[in-house]
């Protein structure tokens, strides 16, 4: 009878901790519900419904166009060329990160990491005063470009350089370098010892980063809008033509299906990775394996890696800054004194006031981010069963399901009682909050995670309520990483354009709408102020994404 009562009380913290996990997911899941998947299926119901009936065949209609097809070759096409392209560039730095200890590498870590919170807008612009025409390499050797191929493809290594660094290089850092020193002394060449111990160790986190790129590349919209013109266009950013300027729900709804199934399988499998990144190895800690860079080689390597930081990431940035001071009467602040009057008639409002806007609009998203995302962490900490990898998938569809269709989707669902929000300005930071969700989770669960289970057992056997573990228990250890998760969702709300576009009024616009509506309208003027603008978003997100790094602890994330 004793041991049976024994048993029970042993089973008893468990069992509340699974009714606990279920409490919390509630409101994350009755928020994705409501914000994410009610105007998604909006939209495409008002796509592919005629007269209360469903007409699947305009699927097929849509498929057989010649336009769309080219559509979605070149958005394939373009999304594995990216991922190509970055893999090559940025596993140098991986291992440069990784391997190496040499002065200033916190900070460069941090710089690198600068690009893939900025606004997609911004990268747009950057590489658009860079290689665009009249660009600072157009007619360099006698060489004319003009926006192509090559600037979207470079622009989204700009972009996603930081995914494979901090993905691949956080893995590299934390393999044992004497399993591959134990090979080289057994005969192995160094590239044999690479390929034989080094390389299958890193290949699920090669896979998982190399998945994300081409997530990100393949959803691109900012870019290759501002980048692309008539010409090029991915999926994401017909769905946006046909919605706004053809008005042709179908076609988008259609798109928007396509690219919600792909981005479904991409998870997918990304989840399979990351379960083999975290169960095959044993890790050492990372302090234990950088050394400084001995001989010509290393040194070169090193050498090579930072010149291609500074071509390829720190020159587009400085690009934009030039452009925003060069003004007809020389250098100077004269577009940026331009940001004060609202006399051109493309906002109600002075642009300046974007400034204000885009910071009230993501102080609110990163609150509803972080309450919703910390719940979601919590709920994920515990045993993944399938529930709660469907549900951590669930987390991650917003980087993926096209913005614009989310966007456009609140206008047409959240429009009569009760979610009759089309006119509140908290629509735009609850759209906003969709994307900052997935960052505040993947920073704050492997921190919620090294947790120690059994000080929270012990205080539910004591009687202490779920609430109350998480104030005693977990808050005290993981409050270093919601301060980390409430700056990487302020950033990325600050910078979200694809439904903010459609939802932000002509009267309080955001800076990357600000952006990209200066950008559309032709004079020197209109493209100095969208410069001046795309630099101050620049300047604040790289200063919260420094201040981060100053409070990054080696578990603080997966970002």
């Amino acid at each position: 009878m004793d041991l049976a009562r024994t048993e029970v009380a042993e089973a008893a913290p468990g069992r509340r901790g699974s009714a606990a996990r279920l409490w919390l997911m509630a409101l994350p899941v009755a928020f994705f519900a409501v914000f994410f998947a009610y105007p998604v299926a909006a939209i495409v119901a008002r796509g592919l419904q005629a007269d209360g009936v469903w007409r699947f065949g305009r699927i097929g209609e849509v498929l057989g166009r010649s336009d769309i097809r080219h559509v979605l070759w070149f958005t394939t096409w373009q999304a594995l060329a990216s991922t190509a392209l970055t893999l090559l560039i940025a596993l140098p730095g991986a291992y440069v990160f990784a391997r190496f200890d040499f002065r200033g590498r916190q900070v460069l870590r941090a710089v690198v990491t600068v690009p893939f919170v900025l606004p997609t807008v911004v990268v747009g612009t950057a590489f658009l005063a860079l290689i665009g025409r009249g660009g600072l390499l157009d007619g360099l050797w006698g060489v004319r470009l003009d926006t192509t191929v090559w600037a979207i493809l470079l622009a989204h290594v700009f972009f996603n350089y930081a995914v494979v660094v901090r993905t691949v290089g956080g893995l590299w850092s934390q393999l044992d370098p004497r399993q591959e020193e134990a090979a080289r002394v057994l005969g192995a060449s160094r590239f044999a010892a690479w390929r034989t111990v080094t390389l299958p160790a890193l290949s699920p986190a090669v896979a998982a980063a190399a998945l994300m790129v081409f997530l990100f590349t393949f959803t691109s919209f900012g870019v290759v809008q501002i980048l692309g013109g008539p010409t090029f266009s991915t999926l994401e950013v017909e769905i946006y033509r046909q919605t706004s300027e053809i008005f042709d729900l179908a076609t988008a709804a259609v798109l928007t299906i396509i690219q919600f199934v792909a981005v479904g399988a991409i998870l997918a499998v990304h989840a399979g990775t990351v379960r083999r990144r975290e169960t095959a190895l044993r890790l050492v800690a990372p302090e234990t394996t950088a050394r400084r860079p001995r001989g010509a080689g290393q040194w070169a390597l090193l050498t090579g890696v930072l010149a291609s930081i500074a071509v390829l990431l720190v020159l587009p940035l400085g690009v934009l800054v030039q452009r925003s001071l060069d003004t007809p009467g020389g250098l100077g602040f004269g577009y940026y004194r331009a940001l004060t009057s609202d006399d051109d008639g493309i906002f109600l409002v002075a642009p300046i006031e974007a400034i204000g806007n885009s910071l009230e609009y993501a102080l609110a998203a990163t609150a509803i981010a972080v309450v919703i995302g910390g719940l979601a962490a919590a709920a994920l900490t515990g045993r993944a069963g399938r529930l709660v990898r469907g549900f951590d998938a669930l987390l991650m569809l917003p980087l993926g399901v096209s913005a614009v269709t989310v966007g456009f989707g609140f206008l047409i669902a959240l429009d009569e009682p009760p979610l009759d929000l089309r006119s509140s300005w908290i629509l735009v930071p609850l759209a906003q909050a969709l994307v900052g969700v997935p960052f505040v989770v993947r920073t704050m669960l492997p921190v919620l995670r090294a947790v120690d289970g059994r000080l929270r057992e012990a205080a539910s056997v004591l009687g202490a309520s779920p609430w109350r573990v998480w104030r005693e228990v977990d808050l005290p250890m993981v409050r270093r990483a919601l301060l980390i998760a409430a700056g990487f969702a302020f950033a990325v709300s600050l910078g979200e354009f694809g439904a903010t576009v459609f939802i932000a009024r002509p009267d309080n616009p955001t800076l990357p709408v600000a952006v990209a509506r200066l950008l559309g309208r032709a004079g020197d003027l209109n493209y100095g102020q969208a410069m001046a603008l795309s630099t101050i978003l620049m300047v604040v997100c790289a200063v919260a994404l420094l201040l981060l790094e100053r409070m990054r602890t080696d578990r603080t994330g997966e970002f």
